[in-house]
């Protein structure tokens, strides 16, 4: 015994030094690398203020309704949310809700509501994709579609209802202390959705499908303007369906969704993996604490609902075999590859984890079913790219293909910096070498809860999903070093990690952790720049206008805004409109009126460099002749000499300018001469 004891003590506090051991680099980093200089005191403070609000709330609910804390955070949140998101939006997305609960209780009859919706978000997602040709995509279309499902499923969406509520009130009444820290740290991670589309890549490129639905009632589908417009295409598809029914964008209640069903796949996870309530809470903190969740809730990026399929489908993996589970599995991982070429690889991954742990209820009609179901949710961008560009997964990898349509393959030479052990490290604390953010502003969860992922792989019950999910943390990063890729594998990884480090060493495990939620959140800012200059605080000024935020952000959207009243007062566009020297390479919210002599569009960058060369402007003038040409929203201090030139020379009309952007028409062919022309 004298012998056994200290051996079984040195056995019971390795795990504690493994969990320091990551806590202690981390704080080892942040010093050596100077992070307390990157910190923004006043984008925490303000954080800190939304909290107390949102906290001020809840008290006074639960000393005038008698309401749990938790319940009291979750009705300030989505009273937030309505008022500076706009009401619209937000019921529309909740009858998208309802009816995706109502779709996927067709397959998963006894599971919980979430399930029901995110597996019911894939199969609506899925048989839009093959329908975005035709012109049939209107408010009214998609609100009888949402009705219809709603009346005809109504007991079934009665019964799923009744049940999620029962759920959330047990939950709450046997852990209120832990259900409140998880709706609190989601809830400022939600703040994210406050803040209206502004970021580059979705004013280029996300608003493209959305807009085109909304103007169009079809995407137009056309490489040769936009190179992106035959990508996949299942996130925008779901931003479109809520956009065309409220008849606004509504990226913000979306998003907030995508955040709850992640949430709740991430809480059912570590309670499948073992964890206790509190571990779930943690997890679900750890998730909303993380800079990119909050950055992914303010765009329409695709890593947010990708990291909530992927939770959603790995679950299966933790459950007992069923072919109706199994058959949900395979319509996430559809989605996943109808979201992302990135993601199309996590489900390549996935897959056979899933088969393997329903390898009992396998057999030939289950095989034939689930990959049907894959290849039908997920095809349609591929099938659609490859018959009109001949390259499914255009721009990428267009070396292979050789499609027309875009020279060469899309290689972004900003992010490869080199794979390697050490990357983990240098994505934390040289973060801005690895995404467009400030140091710290991928979190610290690599870093700090690396001793958790050791935990994690040594417990047979956290081993595989520890295992997977560093699996697809690498494999993208191999290609590719860019953190956003990493986030949602990032996410699967929450699970293992915290119930680990809590079942290993508990005081231990519990420091290391909140040190980290704390960690995150003092560096949330530096995720974006936006974020940084305090989005979020204006959002709030502004008491849900979105003027004053597009006009510092993304002013050209309030100009691309005006375009569109007027063509409505006209009865209709007048041509098309070019963007000339702006930040951003496309204005995609003018659908299939959209023109830029940028990358997006190579054959239209092609040819403004042969105008450029012309002094007189003649040469841009035929140009915009032979484009179709009626707007011009540009940036005049940018604009070369022979631009100038041409503006003059077609006796533009300078229209508005907000914060330097300028909206110039071109006369129409049969028009007398202007009074008010170029200079």
């Amino acid at each position: 015994m004298s012998v056994a004891t200290p051996t079984f003590r040195a056995d019971a506090r390795w795990p504690a030094v493994v969990l320091w051991a990551g806590g202690v680099a981390c704080l080892a980093g942040i010093l050596g690398h100077g992070l307390p200089a990157e910190w923004v005191p006043a984008r925490s403070v303000a954080l800190l203020v939304i909290a107390l609000g949102a906290a001020g709330i809840a008290r006074i609910l639960h000393r005038v309704r008698g309401l749990a804390p938790a319940h009291g955070l979750a009705i300030a949140w989505l009273l937030a949310l309505a008022w500076l998101g706009g009401p619209l939006p937000m019921l529309a997305v909740a009858l998208v809700a309802l009816a995706a609960i109502a779709t996927g209780s067709l397959l998963l009859p006894r599971a919980d509501a979430a399930a029901q919706c995110v597996t019911g978000l894939a199969l609506v997602a899925g048989l839009a994709g093959w329908l975005l040709p035709l012109p049939v995509h209107t408010r009214w279309s998609w609100l009888a579609v949402a009705l219809v499902l709603v009346v005809w499923r109504h007991r079934a969406l009665q019964a799923s209802l009744r049940t999620a509520l029962a759920q959330w009130r047990d939950t709450v009444a046997a852990a209120p202390r832990p259900a409140t820290l998880a709706v609190m740290l989601l809830g400022l991670a939600a703040t994210g959705c406050w803040v209206p589309t502004a970021q580059q890549d979705d004013v280029a490129y996300h608003l493209l499908l959305p807009w085109s639905l909304q103007l169009d009632g079809r995407l137009a589908m056309d490489p040769d303007v936009h190179v992106w417009a035959l990508a996949p295409w299942a996130a925008d598809v779901l931003q479109a369906i809520p956009q065309l029914i409220a008849g606004a964008e509504a990226r913000g209640a979306l998003n907030a969704l995508w955040l709850l069903l992640c949430a709740c796949a991430l809480w059912r996870l570590a309670g499948a993996l073992g964890g206790d309530r509190r571990a779930r809470a943690w997890t679900v903190a750890l998730f909303g604490s993380l800079p990119l969740t909050a950055v992914l809730a303010m765009g329409m990026q695709t890593e947010l609902p990708t990291a909530a399929l992927l939770c959603w489908a790995a679950l299966p993996g933790c459950t007992a075999p069923s072919r109706r589970t199994l058959l949900a599995a395979c319509a996430l991982t559809g989605m996943l590859a109808a979201t992302k070429l990135v993601a199309f690889g996590f489900a390549m991954l996935l897959l056979p984890w899933l088969a393997w742990r329903h390898r009992s209820v396998l057999d030939a009609r289950s095989v034939a079913a689930g990959l049907g179901l894959l290849l039908a949710i997920g095809g349609s961008s591929y099938a659609y790219a490859w018959a009109i560009a001949g390259n499914p997964v255009l721009p990428l990898m267009n070396d292979l293909f050789g499609s027309p349509w875009f020279g060469g393959d899309f290689v972004d030479e900003r992010w490869h910096k080199g794979f390697g052990p050490t990357l983990p490290w240098r994505m934390t604390f040289q973060t801005p070498d690895y995404l467009e953010a400030h140091a710290g502003g991928g979190g610290f969860v690599l870093v700090a809860l690396g001793g958790a992922w050791l935990l994690a792989l040594a417990r047979r019950r956290t081993r595989a999903l520890a295992a997977l999910a560093l699996l697809m943390l690498a494999l993208p990063l191999l290609a590719t070093q860019y953190l956003r890729y990493a986030y949602p594998a990032m996410v699967l990884a929450l699970p293992p990690l915290v119930v680990a480090a809590f079942a290993s060493a508990p005081r231990s495990g519990h420091v290391v952790v909140v040190a980290t939620c704390i960690a995150n959140l003092l560096f949330q800012a530096n995720g974006h720049w936006m974020l940084r200059t305090g989005a979020v605080k204006e959002s709030l000024v502004a008491l849900g206008r979105d003027a004053p935020l597009l006009a510092e952000y993304a002013p050209e959207r309030l100009l691309a805004q005006a375009v569109r009243e007027r063509w409505s007062a006209e009865g209709g566009p007048s041509g098309n409109l070019l963007v000339l020297d702006l930040d951003t390479p496309m204005l995609a919210e003018m659908a299939s009126r959209a023109r830029a002599p940028s990358w997006y569009d190579p054959s239209l960058a092609a040819a403004a460099n042969i105008a450029d060369a012309d002094a007189s402007g003649a040469a841009w003038v035929a140009l915009w002749q032979r484009e179709g040409i009626a707007e011009l929203v540009l940036h005049a201090e940018r604009l070369p000499a022979p631009r100038r030139a041409a503006l003059r020379l077609a006796g533009a009309r300078h229209e508005a300018t907000v914060e330097g952007i300028e909206w110039w028409r071109l006369p129409r062919p049969d028009a007398p001469a202007p009074g008010a022309i170029a200079p």
